[in-house]
C-alpha cells in the first residue's frame, strides 16, 4: 500500500527533472550569439607548406588568457594537423582571427580539408590552468595554394 506515494513522488520528480532539462537549452541558446568562432571557406597552403586559415570569434567575458585554436584534416586521414592559436579579446566585439603554422613537410596538399576552431580559455583552478571551452566549429573547406 505503500508503493502508490513512492510512484507518486517519483513521477513528481520526473516531470520536475523534464522541466529542468528543457530549460537548459532554452538559457544556451540564449548566450550562444555572444559565444562563437567560425571558419572561412577557403584557406592558404604556400609553396613550403605554410598554412594560414582564418575566421571570425566572439566572446563575451573571460577571467584567463583566451585563444582560438585550429587543426586541419584532409581525405580520409583521421590525423588532424595543429595550425597555430591566437590570443582572443573577449569583449562582445565580432574580431577576426588568422592562424598560420608548417605541418609536416608534403602532407597537406591543395583541395579540400577539415578545420575545426576552438575558442578555449585557461582558467586557474586551484593553482593549475585548465581550459574552458567557450565555443567550436567545423568547416570544411578549400585549401588554395598561394
Amino acid at each position: 500500500m505503500r508503493v502508490r506515494p513512492l510512484l507518486g513522488a517519483a513521477a513528481g520528480a520526473a516531470l520536475l527533472a523534464l522541466t529542468g532539462a528543457q530549460a537548459a537549452p532554452a538559457a544556451a541558446s540564449a548566450v550562444a550569439p555572444y559565444e562563437s568562432v567560425t571558419v572561412d571557406a577557403v584557406g592558404r597552403i604556400a609553396a613550403d607548406g605554410t598554412v594560414t586559415l582564418s575566421g571570425t570569434y566572439r566572446c563575451a567575458s573571460s577571467s584567463g588568457p583566451v585563444f582560438v585554436s585550429s587543426s586541419l584534416s584532409q581525405g580520409l586521414s583521421t590525423t588532424r594537423y595543429g595550425v597555430g592559436g591566437t590570443r582572443a579579446v573577449c569583449d562582445g566585439a565580432v574580431h577576426r582571427w588568422v592562424n598560420t603554422g608548417r605541418p609536416a613537410p608534403g602532407v597537406l596538399v591543395p583541395g579540400a580539408a577539415r578545420v575545426e576552431a576552438t575558442l578555449m580559455e585557461l582558467r586557474t583552478f586551484s593553482g593549475l590552468p585548465l581550459p574552458t571551452f567557450h565555443a567550436t566549429s567545423g568547416q570544411d573547406i578549400t585549401l588554395t595554394q598561394g
